[in-house]
């Protein structure tokens, strides 16, 4: 008798570690993608209008047009992402990246949280 209690209490421990692993998933949110009006214009002619473009603009953008958009007073990318976009995580983020380089990776770690 006290075997068979045992099986059961491992058993069900098993099924309630299972089920909570299961409740972990995540719900992505939908990208947001700006109209023409609320496009973000960069300095160097691209026009951005989401996420995934801002990340595929810092890609290949140089340091000077970053540092055009982006000083110890302001920060335009911060500003449109939350402004327009609604992400104010990764605008809080954006504001604390003092690099292109840093910018690039905070963008990339948000996008990781919508649907793409």
């Amino acid at each position: 008798m006290l075997k068979q209690l045992k099986k059961v209490v491992e058993k069900k421990d098993t099924v309630s570690t299972l089920s909570k692993t299961t409740k972990k998933t995540t719900t992505k949110k939908d990208l947001v993608c700006a109209d023409d009006e609320r496009s973000f214009w960069v300095t160097n002619g691209q026009i951005l209008n989401s996420l995934v473009a801002l990340n595929e603009a810092f890609q290949e953008m140089e340091k000077t047009v970053f540092s055009h958009h982006v000083s110890k007073d302001k920060n335009d990318f911060a500003e449109w992402v939350e402004l327009v976009l609604g992400d104010n995580e990764c605008a809080k983020d954006l504001r604390n990246a003092k690099t292109l380089t840093s910018a690039r990776g905070v963008v990339t770690k948000h996008l990781k949280s919508y649907k793409i």
